[in-house]
This record gives C-alpha cells, structure tokens and sequence, in this order.
C-alpha cells in the first residue's frame, strides 16, 4: 500500500479512475448501437452517468478538504448506481444481449470506489 501512496500524483494514477474510464468507454461502445430514438434519451443519460463517475473521482482528487473530497466521491458513487439501473432497464428493452459483463464491472468500481473512500476516511490515501 505505501508503495502505491507514492505513485499517486494525478487522478490518473488511481486504479479506480483507471477502472471508471474503462467502464465510461465501453459505455459508449454499447450504446452506439442502441436505437436511434434513443440518442437524446437513453443513450445519453447513459453516456453522462457514465462519464460522471471518473470525472467526480478526478475532480474530487485536486480538493484539499476531506469532507469536499469525500462529497465528490460520492457524487461518483450515486452516478455508479444510476448507470447500473441503466444496464438492467437496457437489457429488459432488449438494447443488450447481456447486462452480465457491464454489471460485473460497475460491480468492481463499486467496492474499489468504496475503498478508496474508506482509505481517504481512514487518511492513508494520498490527499
């Protein structure tokens, strides 16, 4: 763990940003396949859950305050859980085959975002 407090300059260097990004690709992956109708509507309320959960991780990084930091963290979170109802509503409509793949990596984000915020909480994080 120490080895990695140091590595951790930029929000880039985070695993759970790394692994938020990744999901935020390949949301847009799925979704350039979705019906044309839903580009103003599904599409793009996935896109922005999507895209929010490593952008608050990043914004929440360059905070100073624990407690800003933490709000930001969550924000993430809350976007996280938004996209995963997104994956399941997608499959029941039939836009995906299977909701098993993005569901089992917003699953991942999840616990990796909860622990990040616990190592904040606890202060073994950079900060």
């Amino acid at each position: 763990m120490a080895e990695e407090k140091k590595r951790v300059r930029r929000f880039e260097d985070i695993k759970v940003w790394r692994k938020a990004h990744e999901l935020a690709l390949l949301v847009y992956k799925l979704t350039r396949s979705f019906p044309r109708e839903e580009m103003f509507g599904l599409t793009s309320q996935m896109r922005r859950a999507a895209v929010s959960v490593p952008a608050n991780i990043a914004e929440g990084f360059t905070r100073r305050g624990i407690k800003d930091k933490l709000n930001f963290y969550n924000t993430s979170e809350s976007s996280l859980e938004e996209l995963r109802y997104y994956f399941i509503l997608c499959k029941d409509l039939g836009y995906l085959a299977s909701n098993e793949e993005p569901l089992s990596r917003s699953e991942e984000v999840g616990k990796m975002l909860a622990g990040w915020c616990e190592s904040i909480r606890s202060n073994r994080a950079i900060k």
